[in-house]
């Protein structure tokens, strides 16, 4: 080792807290002063609101009136109760350590000073107005004191969320607003009007600043009905806890005895609806839109009958009461406001056997027609299978377009509330980023979560704004012209070859349809007998079948003995190319490898042999490729294991024991392939729970959730 890499080593040890102190300087000095002043101030233990000095370094409008402006600077060091730290800290750390994170430690701290200093003094410039009508509320809070650096840290959250991807920018931002304005409508304190001074001043700051703009654009269907949904939840939630919980907010107090028949009533009907909601059914819409007129009526009624209820001695004041009607009236209101500006984001029909994406539905005919005419990848030919949906994707209709040139089609399968894209859009050059937005507005305006699955790149080059990518599968692909089995890298493949000619074993390229009935129970009696091995009824989706070998357009190899005995078969589905120009006939450029089935104690290498064999045949055929087709749920060992790549692969570990997908990815690499990503498109990580539910169910149809765990229960004791 040379003195140069003796020196570099430490550098590359270097302790791992010191790579946190250098990228978190701001929160961690922040905390330990915190903590610091807590411990040197004895507030560690006690509260600090008790002390005698607490008005010499908190801020309000007693101490402002009274020209402590340098409690401004102090009062972030402290907290009016120990038990205040428990919350205050990972506020701290998450929303200022978020910021510093993203800006570094310099924009971190002016966006942390500025969030306090306006959160503090909008808050008392809010209050010392308000006090001139009389508003109890507002006189109250005039001789209020507070400390604290939740203002700081909440404005550093709320820049940190900007610059989330859509759509966790728009929830994390409901979260917060709900939470900020909930604490204001309901409880009231100074510190909340302060956290909500800061949280509106950094909504718009972070909107308008350069630095940190991320332009958010009118919601989409998918936000309007989240945002509604939020906020329903939220006014549920909020009714339950008046009736346990006292208040005192600016819209008056409560009394936790609310009617419970009224409060029952509105949580029965949320709980039902909610989820509807959030599909965006029509008639969900309907009953929360009657629900929130409800309850409007109900408290301008309430409204009307105080001064009644005064002079009948039944309240003494109208404050007794008017905080259990304006307040939830207030939050009913804003829902209404939502609801109708969101209403085109509501129109899903109840049954969800109506639920269907709102374009041209075509046939299996249709669809393949136009498969033939723009030609497809690797999969296409699998969109002809039976369980599958077929829309028309482009610009409209050949009567719509005036033209004789069909449009595309989307593939796609319906499972779990999930519409999955099967591989590409079938469409013609260019158009795929068109095809996919316009699946994605089908598939929201029908209620179903939209991905592609099996996409190709050029798809995951052309996925809508916002949508993520994940690797899923890797594509094996053999380029046949000039193909020769030489060199040491084709010597097993060689060797299977050499050994099937020694063995008499046969190969032959046929239609299997054609083929006489004893090969045919040959066939099936293999696959079944592969099938019972696995406990679990054959895989769909994109693994075929014998049915789907048995298409006159497949070509299926044998490897027969001379005594006519089978003892392997491979099925090949035809891989399209753009139709001639010129003639408009369908061309085959290649073919993917399919159904893969072998005789128990037949020739040993027979997968070898077969696979070579049809190479060899198909590249004197004049073909382009063969596609050995992707493992699914298989991700390269090569590419980065993220979040979503793990939950795929749980899914993958599902069927792994039962299947061998990872050890059939290994095995293709016998042939020398090159690779092609294969995707899953999808709109973001809140989706894949679904996904995940959803691909289960395509791949295994007929599968219970009992058949599965007792399968890869019985495997894994194996």
């Amino acid at each position: 080792m040379t003195d140069d890499a003796v020196s570099a080593a430490p550098a590359r040890q270097q302790p791992r807290y010191l790579t946190v102190l250098r990228r978190f300087p701001l929160t961690i000095t922040f905390v330990l002063a915190l903590l610091a002043v807590g411990a040197a101030s004895g507030t560690l233990l006690s509260a600090a609101a008790d002390k005698p000095w607490y008005d010499r370094v908190a801020t309000g409008l007693p101490a402002f009136a009274d020209g402590r402006w340098w409690t401004i600077a102090t009062s972030p060091f402290f907290v009016d109760h120990p038990v205040v730290y428990l919350t205050l800290l990972p506020l701290v750390v998450g929303g200022i350590g978020w910021a510093e994170w993203r800006f570094g430690w310099l924009r971190t701290a002016a966006i942390v000073v500025s969030g306090h200093i306006v959160g503090v003094l909008g808050a008392a410039g809010i209050l010392l107005l308000v006090s001139q009508s009389g508003w109890h509320w507002a006189v109250d809070l005039t001789r209020a004191y507070d400390v604290g650096p939740s203002c700081g840290a909440l404005a550093a959250l709320v820049f940190a969320i900007a610059t989330l991807p859509a759509p966790w920018r728009l929830r994390a931002r409901i979260a917060v607003v709900l939470w900020t304005g909930i604490s204001v409508l309901y409880l009231g304190q100074l510190h909340d009007l302060e956290h909500a001074v800061a949280m509106v001043a950094a909504l718009v700051a972070s909107g308008w600043l350069p630095a940190f703009r991320h332009p958010a654009g009118r919601p989409s269907e998918r936000e309007w009905r989240l945002i509604a949904f939020s906020g329903l939840i939220a006014i549920g939630v909020i009714q339950v806890l008046d009736l346990i919980v006292p208040y005192n907010g600016p819209l008056g107090h409560n009394d936790p005895v609310s009617s419970l028949v009224d409060v029952g009533i509105d949580v029965l009907v949320i709980a039902l609806i909610a989820n509807g909601i959030r599909q965006g059914v029509r008639v969900a819409w309907i009953f929360a839109l009657a629900l929130g007129v409800f309850n409007l009526l109900a408290a301008a009624f309430a409204f009307a009958v105080v001064p009644l209820m005064v002079d009948l001695k039944l309240i003494a004041s109208p404050s007794e009461i008017l905080g259990t009607i304006i307040a939830p009236a207030a939050l009913w209101a804003a829902l209404l406001v939502i609801l109708i500006a969101g209403r085109g984001a509501f129109r899903v029909t109840l049954r969800r056997s109506r639920r269907t994406l709102a374009t041209e539905h075509l046939t299996t005919e249709e669809a393949t027609s136009r498969l033939l005419h723009w030609g497809g990848g690797t999969i296409s030919w699998m969109t002809t299978w039976r369980g599958n949906r077929h829309v028309a994707a482009g610009a409209g209709s050949e009567a719509q377009s005036g033209s004789s040139t069909p449009t595309g089609s989307i593939t796609f399968q319906r499972h779990a509330g999930v519409a999955i894209m099967l591989g590409d859009p079938i469409v013609g050059p260019g158009q795929h980023g068109a095809a996919l937005a316009e699946f994605e507005r089908g598939a929201q305006r029908a209620g179903l979560i939209p991905c592609a699955f099996s996409a190709s790149e050029v798809s995951a080059q052309a996925m809508p704004a916002g949508w993520r990518s994940v690797v899923v599968a890797e594509d094996t692909i053999v380029d046949l012209p000039g193909l020769a089995f030489t060199g040491k890298a084709w010597g097993a493949v060689r060797t299977a070859i050499n050994r099937a000619s020694r063995e008499g074993i046969e190969f032959r390229m046929v239609r299997l349809a054609d083929e006489p009935w004893s090969t045919l129970a040959q066939v099936r009696a293999i696959s079944e007998q592969w099938t019972g091995d696995k406990g679990l009824p054959e895989m769909r989706f994109t693994l075929g079948t014998v049915e789907e070998a048995l298409d006159p357009a497949v070509r299926v190899g044998i490897a027969v003995d001379a005594d006519g005995s089978l003892h392997g078969i491979t099925s090949w589905l035809p891989v399209h190319g753009p139709a001639d120009p010129e003639s408009g006939e369908p061309r085959v450029i290649g073919w993917t490898l399919d159904l893969m089935r072998r005789r128990d104690g037949g020739f040993g290498p027979v997968m070898e042999f077969l696979i070579a064999s049809a190479a060899q045949h198909f590249s004197e055929s004049g073909y382009e490729f063969l596609s050995l087709s992707g493992a699914p749920l298989v991700r390269p060992e090569e590419v980065a294991a993220g979040p979503v790549d793990q939950v795929l692969e749980q899914l993958g570990g599902l069927i792994e024991p039962l299947y061998g997908f990872k050890s059939l990815h290994r095995f293709k690499q016998k042939f020398n392939p090159r690779s092609a990503a294969l995707y899953l498109l999808f709109r973001d990580e809140g989706d894949l729970p679904r996904i995940g539910i959803a691909l289960t169910r395509a791949y295994l149809p007929d599968a219970s959730l009992r058949d599965l765990v007792a399968s890869a229960t019985a495997e894994a004791r194996e």
